[in-house]
Formats: structure tokens, sequence, C-alpha cells
């Protein structure tokens, strides 16, 4: 690996509170570093709850005015913000890369999520369908019809730093919320380009704010605080189920987005190949940082050693580097921490008696010790019991658990405590609708590896990666708006509903 290939200028990053960019109150900074390389590459605000309460209280000023704006309007301004994100795609895919270390095909794709998002919402400033039903009474209207909640926090991991952040953004505005932003520290200065073309696309002051920070000083502020009404967050199990007792005792509103330990099933009439493709795919894109994820390959035993050879061979190939360069198939892991969490599951794997293949250290070969790279990892021998095989790893480790049917794959992918993603490869339909029905997961591929959501559908998971709440599609326009009743009484009388039933 060689240097980086562009030594950009040291961006000064500060919150974005009531349509000004402001130091944090503390005039605190902390650094962001290209986890590839190590470079510096912005110095940015680091926020407490004086900060946080700022951002809140502009949302709240700022909701009356943004919940009365027309929706078609609001729907003009994103379809503004998408068109300028479209236009400088390139730009914030390397900068991405720099700032969490993505090969930058992934960080053009995570963009262009962004966009499409950006786009889809647009569109709907123009639905946000209520529906009418008849009345059992003589002259009576009813309908029913969307209100805004109020004011948002949207609380994003780094994994998908333009992505994630527009699932959550966009739906709040389109639906007339204002939002308090909180991106994760590890990526501050992509969520920084994405609040500027809000700015330039000429969103009003305190709809939408940003607060960075390095650790939960802000992030705690706003579970506190008593002025959100709405919360949505992606991150890990433990951290979501703390947002959730820390806001429950105020009734309020919440969305998470959790873990994911997500399977593909590869049965005995797979193609094989085809399979080998969406397993390196769904296993080591994003350096296995995704909460899609296949970490568990689980293998019909007719095929289950040439699934595997083929596999080592593929693995085997894979180049690590800076996520700038051509040549590069798996960029680093996020920071030392996260990597060292990985290499502890590897140790745990071994300890469990699995056995490791390939991968499972730390390369330290033509200048790789300067990021936070690990080498692509496979086990096989791993029962659906041992910690590898149930816990989430959040990094380039999978493993191949063997099983002699569809029924048996299906348990095992079902017997964890996550319900995200799943695959399956079979070349027989029946297989494939009887999967669709037994599979416990909210995502369901046939034939494809576990990753590649598109944002017209649905997207979430059952048991612990959340709460039942879905993103993007419809769903996050359910999630983000209140449904109200209303009854229009023209008989000029007392009708009592249920009651007064005469003809």
């Amino acid at each position: 690996m060689t240097a980086s290939l562009s030594q950009p200028q040291v961006i000064e990053a500060h919150n974005y509170i009531n349509g000004q960019w402001v130091p944090a109150r503390s005039g605190e900074t902390f650094e962001s570093r290209n986890p590839a390389t190590g470079e510096l590459l912005g110095l940015v605000a680091k926020s407490g709850p004086a900060d946080a309460d700022a951002a809140v209280q502009a949302a709240r000023a700022a909701f009356d005015n943004w919940r009365k704006y027309p929706a078609p309007r609001r729907g003009e301004l994103l379809f503004k913000v998408a068109q300028i994100l479209a236009a400088r795609k390139e730009e914030i895919a390397r900068l991405m890369t720099q700032e969490m270390g993505k090969v930058l095909t992934e960080a053009r794709g995570d963009v262009q999520e962004g966009i499409d998002m950006t786009y889809y919402m647009a569109g709907e400033g123009r639905r946000q369908h209520g529906f009418t039903a008849p009345s059992e009474m003589f002259d009576k209207f009813q309908m029913a019809v969307r209100d805004p909640v109020g004011v948002v926090a949207a609380i994003t991991p780094w994994n998908f730093p333009m992505a994630i952040p527009t699932w959550k953004i966009m739906p709040a505005l389109i639906t007339g919320n204002t939002v308090v932003f909180k991106p994760a520290p590890d990526t501050p200065l992509v969520a920084r380009e994405l609040v500027k073309i809000f700015e330039e696309a000429g969103l009003p002051a305190g709809v939408l704010n940003m607060v960075c920070d390095t650790g939960r000083a802000a992030g705690e502020a706003l579970l506190q605080h008593p002025e959100i009404d709405i919360y949505s967050f992606t991150g890990s199990t433990e951290t979501g189920k703390h947002v959730l007792t820390e806001t429950a005792g105020r009734l309020k509103k919440v969305s998470l987005e959790l873990g994911g330990k997500n399977a593909i099933m590869v049965m005995d009439d797979a193609n094989l190949d085809l399979a080998v493709d969406g397993i390196v795919w769904s296993a080591f894109g994003t350096t296995g940082q995704r909460c899609t994820a296949a970490s568990r390959i689980i293998a019909h035993r007719a095929i289950e050693k040439e699934l595997t050879d083929k596999l080592v061979s593929r693995i085997e190939k894979l180049r690590l580097g800076d996520g700038l360069q051509d040549t590069t198939d798996v960029g680093p892991v996020i920071n030392s921490k996260q990597r060292h969490r990985i290499h502890e599951y590897t140790r745990i794997g071994k300890a469990e008696g699995a056995n490791l293949l390939l991968g499972g250290d730390i390369p330290t070969e033509d200048g790789l010790d300067k990021g936070h790279f690990y080498r692509p990892t496979l086990f096989n021998k791993v029962r659906p019991d041992m910690r590898i095989a149930q816990e989430e790893i959040f990094g380039p480790t999978t493993v191949v658990i063997g099983v002699d049917s569809l029924e048996e794959a299906i348990k095992v992918n079902n017997g964890v405590k996550y319900g995200l993603s799943a695959s399956l490869y079979t070349q027989d339909v029946n297989r494939a609708f009887f999967a669709m029905r037994e599979v416990a997961t909210g995502i369901l591929y046939i034939n494809a590896g576990t990753i590649g959501a598109e944002v017209h559908l649905p997207f979430g998971g059952t048991r612990q990666t959340g709460n039942g709440h879905r993103e993007a599609a419809g769903a996050a326009i359910d999630f983000f708006t209140e449904w109200k009743a209303v009854y229009v009484d023209f008989s000029g009388k007392l009708q009592r509903a249920q009651i007064d039933m005469d003809m």
C-alpha cells in the first residue's frame, strides 16, 4: 500500500445551529483522521449539553412555521438537495473514503443511496396520503390525515455516513418535522457536507441543526431533553436499549435500527459460483462493517467442502489498502478499538474449537501498519451455538456452518437474537417460497447476498435488530407522522355513533 492519493487541507468543522455555523460552547475540538493512513482530516466541534440544548431550541422555534410550509414546496426543496448531492457525488464519495475507509466504489454507492432517498422523499411532498371512509351515520363525512410529530433527534452511525442520515432526515423534513442531527464521531465531515447542501438549497434556519461530539455528552443531553418529540437511532443493540430506556419514561416515539447476525444459506442445488460472488461481497464489502453483512454461511453438507474451497480461493485474492486506490478490495476498519474487538473474536473462535482457515491477523506489510487494517477472516467447523456464530462481530469475519437440509438451515438462521437480513441460494422455486414463509428476518434475498436494500422498500428487522419500526419507503412516512381522524357532521343535529342506528 502506498500513501493516500490526496492530502486534503484540514477542515474546521463547526456545529450548525439555527442557520449558523458555530464552534462548541466550550471551544473544544476533536480530530477526524483517515483510518487507512492516520492523516488528519479535520478538527471538529466537541459539543456538550449547552450545544445540544441550543440546537433543540432552534428546532422547536422553527417547527411551527415549517409544519405549515406546504408539503409540495418542501418536496421541491428536497429535490434541489438531491440535485446538488448528485452534482457533488464524486467529491463527497472521496471524502467518505478518506474519513471512514470504505473503497471508493462503495462510497459512491453510499452517496447514490442518499441521492435516491432524497428524490424519493421529495416525491412524498405531493403524496403523504391519508384516506377517507364512509360513515355509519347520515350526512357525516370522515377522513384520516397526517400530522408531523415535532422535533426529531436523528442519531446516526459511521458505516453509512450519507445513506443512513438521509433515511432519517429526508422523511422527517418532508412530513413537516424539524431535526437535530447528531452524526457519529468517526464521520462528522461527511455529515457537514450534507448539512452544507441543505443550507445552499435554502432550507429555513432552525429546520435542520447538527451537533457533533466524541462521546455521550451531547447525545445524553438529547436523550434527556424535554423538547425532543421523536428519536431515530441506528447503532448497536446495547446502545439502542439505552436510548429506549432513557426515553420510555417520557413516552417518546422511538425507532431503533440495531444489530444483525445475517446468514447466507447455500443449498445443494445452488449455483456455487454465484453464491461465492454473493458471499464475498456480503461478508467483506465495507470490510464487513454493515448491519446486513453476511457473518454466517449456512451450507448444505453435500456442497460444503466445494463451497468452502471456492471461498478460500477467492478470499485469498482480496487486496487490502487505501480505499482511494483502484487496486484495493478491502479497506481498513473504522478505528483501533473496533479492530481490537474483531481480533478478540478471532481468539474466541479458536478457543471454542472452530477452525481458522484464513486471516485472523493484523497485517503490517506494505505500509498497512499505518492504518486500522484486519485480514479477511474465514472459519469453518463452526457450531451454531458458538459465540462467533451468535454475536455480531462487525468486521471482515465470516463462518461456515454445515447443515443437512433447508429446514435445518432455516432453523439455524432463525436461531440468533437478531433478525435483519438473510439470503438463500437455490434453483428450486418451491424451496424459495418455503423460505419466504419460514425465514424470520425483515429482509430476505433469493440468489443474492444479504446486502443491497433499495430505498422504496421498508428496511429493518425482527427480534433484537430493532423495536418494530422500519426505515425508508412509506414506512418512514408512517413513523414520522401521527394520524388524525377528522369527522364532519353536516346533518344539523346530534348523531351518536354506535347508538343512533335507526334508519
